[in-house]
């Protein structure tokens, strides 16, 4: 019988990172995977910004957070986030697909991380409008949900509500819930 690779049902989203940086290899095979995505004309209609915690844009990064937010990820060594060109460069048109193609990008990144003992935690509580601003994101690109990158880190250092995330119960909606056979009705 198939089963589902653990490769996916490992995949989770946690608030308690390691002090400990993702090196330049790493973060390299990361958006490495995230350029194999499929996209039409191959146009690959994403782009990805980023800052490590070494770097002084992470203060930016982290400061566009949601405070919530910024109480835990301010302990992941990487900060990224993702964009979809909504312009096509094609006939400079509205892309339809830029987030479906974008969020396949983000999709391999997220198993390639998975696969190499990274956790990523993505975000959508974050100012868009200031990140585009600050971090000088072209018009015809808009942002995505903000991840939090890293290596398994201790709950333990997290105030308690925000420790809890970590121990929760991990489920998932019914496919009967989201698979429609023929048409919507």
């Amino acid at each position: 019988m198939n089963t589902i690779p653990k490769l996916i049902t490992d995949r989770w989203s946690p608030v308690a990172f390691d002090s400990r940086k993702v090196d330049h290899d790493t973060l390299h095979l990361l958006f490495e995977a995230a350029k194999w995505a499929p996209s039409a004309r191959n146009a690959q209609p994403w782009r990805f910004i980023y800052a490590t915690s070494d770097m002084p844009e992470y203060e930016v990064f982290l400061g566009l957070l949601s405070e919530p937010n910024q109480v835990w990820a301010q302990t992941a060594p990487l900060l990224v986030l993702p964009l979809a060109q909504a312009i096509s460069t094609y006939k400079n048109r509205p892309n339809r697909l830029a987030f479906y193609e974008a969020g396949m990008a983000v999709g391999n990144l997220l198993l390639q991380a998975t696969h190499m003992g990274l956790l990523v935690h993505q975000m959508g509580g974050y100012d868009v409008e200031r990140a585009k601003v600050e971090l000088a994101i072209p018009t015809r690109f808009e942002p995505m949900a903000m991840m939090a990158i890293g290596y398994k880190g201790d709950a333990a250092q997290l105030p308690r509500e925000v420790a809890a995330w970590e121990t929760r119960e991990r489920d998932r909606m019914e496919i009967s819930k989201f698979l429609v056979a023929g048409k919507c009705t």
